[in-house]
Parts: structure tokens; sequence; C-alpha cells
């Protein structure tokens, strides 16, 4: 079997670590807009690619080359990839949790037993994988997949990032709940695109979905 390609991905551990500054210095970057928006966000956290990172050097900011060689050697057969757009779906530990039907905790105690696939990459201290590394690990233990799940990854639904300071936090108290979805809605084989929309708004509100098939 052919040996996975990961794509350069970086977290602000990574970031800082290429610029020797701290990682508050990161993602005070992050905040004032000096670093771009992520071009991946997994289980809440952001990350991105070697390509947006490198265009940070200026004259005040410089790449140490001795620890991007590092880094590079850390992610064998690493992939270079320039566009977001062409990322493989990359889970943290939220998204596989939902994609095997566990909670993060399960999939953290798995880890911890051994009883689950090593992560493709650990950036900022956080596991990530491809969901195709998911998938196999699943038909290899005979573990349940949530197909919805899997279909809102594809469509491209993601966990929104976490917020950051004191401000968040307040604007989350302050905003008002979203009004409930209609309680029943049936979609036939021929709107499978229209009910993967519909599953991935009414998730992204935090509400439940109850799937009965229908004859």
């Amino acid at each position: 079997m052919a040996q996975v390609r990961v794509p350069y991905l970086l977290g602000h551990a990574e970031v800082a670590s290429l610029f020797h500054v701290e990682r508050q210095t990161s993602q005070k970057w992050r905040a004032d807009g000096t670093l771009a928006e992520p071009d991946l966000v997994a289980s809440g956290n952001p990350y991105w690619l070697l390509e947006t990172v490198l265009r940070l050097e200026t004259g005040e900011r410089h790449i140490d080359q001795e620890r991007l060689t590092s880094y590079k050697a850390r992610i064998p057969r690493g992939l270079e990839i320039r566009d977001k757009r062409q990322l493989p779906i990359v889970l943290g530990i939220q998204e596989a949790g939902r994609v095997l039907g566990r909670d993060a905790q399960t999939i953290s105690r798995w880890r911890h037993r051994s009883q689950f696939v090593a992560a493709d990459l650990v950036l900022s201290g956080s596991p990530l994988w491809l969901l195709q590394t998911i998938l196999d690990d699943a038909v290899q233990r005979e573990r349940t997949v949530v197909a919805a799940e899997v279909s809102l990854l594809n469509a491209g639904h993601r966990t929104p990032q976490k917020p950051r300071g004191r401000g968040s936090s307040r604007a989350l108290r302050q905003t008002r709940p979203a009004p409930a979805p209609p309680g029943v809605r049936t979609f036939t084989a021929t709107e499978q695109a229209a009910a993967v929309e519909f599953l991935a708004a009414v998730l992204a509100e935090g509400y439940s979905v109850t799937i009965k098939p229908q004859p």
C-alpha cells in the first residue's frame, strides 16, 4: 500500500517556532490580520498551509531555515499545497468522534490505550487525521461509521473556530438562540444535496437529528 501523503500544515506553535517568536506573538498576528484567515479549522483550532505561513516573511520577520527543514523532516512525504481548496479532509479529535458516533473523550481514551489509529499529524499539541485514515481504521476494527457525518464533512461543514478572549465570550453570551428548524423534513433519494445542506444547518445550531427511513 502506498504511503499516505499528508499536507504541510502549521498551528500557532509551529508558526511561532519558524519565526523564533512566542506562541502569543503568532496569536497576535492572527488577531491583527498579519496572519491570514486559517486555511483549515479542525476541532475548533486554526491551521495554515505552509505556503500561507511563508508569505509572512518580510524584512522584519525571518524564517529560521534550519527549523523549516526540521519541520518538513517530521512529515515524511509531506504534500505541498498552495490552495486550501485542494486540501484533503482533515479531522481533529472532535470530528473523528462524530464520524464514529462517539465523544472526544472516548477517542482520546482509545488513543491512550492504542485502540485507535495513530494521528497523521500532531500540531500545536493536537492530533489530526485524514478522513480516509479514520474510515480505513474503522473498517479494520469493525467500528460503525456515521454516514451522515461523513456526508457533512464531504459537503464542507466544519466545527467553528474556538472563540478567543473575553470579548468573544461576551459576544457569545449576548447572541440570541436561532429559531428552531422545522420539526419534520422529508427528503427523497434525488434530494441528497438538499438533505446534506439541511443536516449541516441543523447540527451547526446545536440541534439533534433523528433519521427515519420510509418506504
